[in-house]
């Protein structure tokens, strides 16, 4: 019996662990240090996806040119770039964040390409007719077109960002979500395992619902109601 309860705990007995770790433990810090890389590596990679992925979708040359290292980044196994990294930076942060955002930005750089590919040709006409500047034609005719491929590869792409994190911090670095759970792991400590789980669940659903989705209510709503 002693067996069973030790590698099924009950939910009580996760939730006083979770409550334990949170109020004397390092479960905050560690979430705090797993959100700051992760939250780095979203930023940079979404700005770098965007821009990259506009370019491509309105130069077929360049499309055409980079398609098949585009195509070698959306396959590349993210744990061989991680430890290449890891090798030639050290356990650094920089590592972490570099690797986790070399995985992230080729799938931003689709997803922002089919949308640019999508556009209205109307819409540029009439830029092209009221003869609007590139920065007033990029807010008004390209981003509002863009905004639900954006939002898009910001969900897929967040969603990728918390595994591949994670996983990265099991392989090395001085803390964090992942890094303790390798540890928990160690001593086959499950309740400890569920405990750091069900905090970075809340996590998760707290940028979902308290971020993601407000936003995209919010920037969408200039879109007619399906009928």
């Amino acid at each position: 019996m002693a067996f069973a309860h030790r590698l099924f705990p009950t939910p009580i007995a996760v939730a006083a662990e979770l409550w334990t770790l949170a109020v004397s433990g390092p479960l905050l810090t560690d979430l705090g240090k797993t959100l700051l890389r992760a939250t780095s590596a979203f930023a940079i990679a979404m700005l770098l996806g965007t821009v990259l992925g506009i370019v491509l979708g309105r130069r077929r040359w360049l499309d055409r040119l980079f398609s098949g290292w585009l195509l070698v980044g959306l396959n590349l196994p993210a744990i061989v770039v991680a430890i290449v990294l890891y090798i030639w930076l050290g356990l650094t942060q920089l590592a972490l964040v570099t690797a986790v955002v070399i995985n992230k930005v080729p799938l931003v750089i689709t997803t922002v390409r089919e949308g640019v590919r999508s556009f209205s040709v109307d819409y540029d006409e009439l830029a092209a007719a009221l003869r609007l500047s590139p920065l007033r034609r990029l807010r008004l005719i390209t981003l509002p077109q863009l905004m639900p491929f954006i939002l898009a590869a910001a969900r897929t792409g967040l969603s990728l960002i918390w595994k591949i994190v994670l996983v990265f911090e099991v392989l090395g670095s001085d803390g964090g979500v992942g890094y303790r759970v390798s540890i928990q792991f160690q001593f086959f400590d499950i309740t400890g395992i569920l405990a750091y789980t069900t905090a970075f669940i809340l996590v998760v659903l707290a940028f979902e619902y308290g971020l993601l989705r407000p936003l995209e209510r919010k920037v969408l709503q200039w879109r007619p109601a399906p009928a």
